[in-house]
């Protein structure tokens, strides 16, 4: 696989609830995480005191981050509404050359900031909401 271009890492949300995904306004930096919590099944019995895992159990989970310019998009808007009202609509997550994340996901923090002589920028984190699909490019 060639070396890929951070820009074409993008993050895209249901813009109305039936599968039109558009690209997050803005975004200068995106990050996409996956979690599995272990559940540790270690007993006297364990062979040398060492430790065992059961496989197969725990939850798995998936975080996306993101930061960049405030551009006040129709994305930026949805985004808000999104917050506020706590739901968890779908997003994709494109991983150039690699394939698409998706799945639904909640908002967990929405942060704006600026200063005097600076562009208006914002940060973005979700946490998944449910199962999470992958299709390779």
């Amino acid at each position: 696989m060639a070396v890929q271009n951070g820009r074409d890492l993008l993050i895209k949300m249901d813009m109305i609830g039936d599968g039109t995904f558009e690209t997050v306004a803005g975004l200068r930096a995106s990050r996409l995480a996956f979690n599995a919590e272990t559940v540790d099944v270690t007993s006297l019995e364990s062979q040398g005191g060492w430790r065992e895992l059961l496989g197969g159990a725990g939850v798995r989970s998936a975080s996306i981050s993101g930061s960049g310019v405030f551009r006040d998009a129709d994305t930026d808007g949805r985004a808000r509404q999104i917050f506020f009202d706590g739901e968890v609509p779908r997003f994709q997550v494109i991983i150039p050359d690699f394939g698409i994340v998706e799945g639904p996901f909640q908002i967990t923090g929405l942060e704006y900031s600026g200063s005097y002589n600076g562009e208006a920028t914002y940060e973005l984190s979700m946490a998944s909401a449910g199962a999470l699909t992958f299709e390779p490019a």
